[in-house]
């Protein structure tokens, strides 16, 4: 079900009612999805409030509370883009009781519709779940021929079984075993964070990863590199971040912190980079948990890292 933005989520200081150069990020949003095609300098924001997936998951509850929380603090940002730029609010998709699967799906049709429009989604998780709906939204707008590659900056892989159910562990799996022009490529896997069952997986399926300690302890070019390959062998990227990536003295605030998590400039970095390319069509942001939150850190860090890949979008659009 999409519910509207309530407009008390974007509200914050004002410096001028007129002078542009002043406004930030709640004097530029539009509570409103595009009605029509609009130029290619557009981010329209999408809601996912669900944590139906964290729950199958077994893991910390909250999530869902995410989006809301996340545009409270985006909103207070200040907008440093030039004019033609816009920012929409398209709403909030809400999984209902348990059904994840229909929600992921109205999900899949909204990111697909912005497209569509020449917009680049930006979607606000919710459990990793989201990037499932992410993913068909994208599937579908670009066909299925295409080669798309998903880049997911995380400390799990998340290609558990879904034989019962799946789940916010199981989405990549998903996309996997059902599309085989697929590719996925995953940064910031911790190696006592998964089981050798889950990297078995990862190399049957013939995914490509880099490590946390390979991060930390390596050389950032060469992975900027790997990251550059990967991207130039697809049509068409899809970048997706769960916040447990992050060092948890950085971000207590979600499902499964990781005390050996990267640091937010490490992944700033990867969303700069990944987000700036022409074939990168959108962005999300899951994980981010307000109830396990200690003074609004983990969310307000997780509105930063949205705001980069925002102006990493629409920077890569400008010509």
């Amino acid at each position: 079900m999409l519910i509207q933005t309530n407009e008390k989520f974007w509200s914050g200081r004002t410096d001028s009612e007129m002078n542009r150069a002043a406004f930030r990020m709640h004097q530029v949003i539009q509570l409103s999805a595009p009605q029509e095609r609009v130029n290619n300098k557009t981010c329209t924001l999408i809601g996912f409030s669900s944590e139906e997936g964290v729950r199958r998951n077994n893991g910390r509850l909250g999530a869902a509370e995410g989006p809301n929380a996340l545009r409270s603090e985006l909103a207070k940002l200040p907008w440093r883009m030039p004019a033609e730029c816009q920012l929409m609010d398209v709403g909030t998709i809400v999984c209902e009781g348990n059904q994840l699967e229909q929600a992921q799906a109205e999900l899949g049709a909204a990111v697909r519709d912005s497209l569509e429009k020449n917009a680049c989604p930006v979607i606000l998780g919710g459990g990793h779940e989201t990037a499932y709906g992410h993913y068909l939204g994208v599937r579908e707008f670009i066909g299925p021929d295409a080669k798309l590659g998903v880049v997911n900056i995380d400390a799990h892989f998340d290609l558990r079984s879904y034989d019962e159910q799946p789940s916010s562990g199981t989405m990549f799996k998903q996309m996997l075993d059902t599309d085989e022009n697929v590719e996925y490529l995953a940064l910031g896997i911790q190696e006592f964070g998964n089981t050798d069952i889950l990297f078995d997986e990862a190399d049957a399926q013939g995914v490509s990863y880099v490590t946390e300690q390979e991060i930390t302890s390596g050389i950032m070019d060469e992975i900027l590199q790997k990251i550059s390959f990967f991207i130039e062998k697809q049509d068409y990227v899809l970048l997706t971040l769960c916040s447990d990536v992050l060092n948890s003295a950085y971000a207590p605030g979600v499902s499964a912190p990781s005390p050996f998590g990267l640091d937010p400039l490490i992944v700033r970095t990867f969303i700069q980079t990944i987000a700036s390319h022409k074939k990168t069509l959108s962005f999300d942001i899951s994980e981010i948990n307000p109830a396990l939150d200690h003074q609004n850190q983990t969310v307000k860090l997780g509105a930063y890292l949205t705001n980069e890949a925002i102006v990493a979008l629409l920077r890569g659009r400008i010509t």
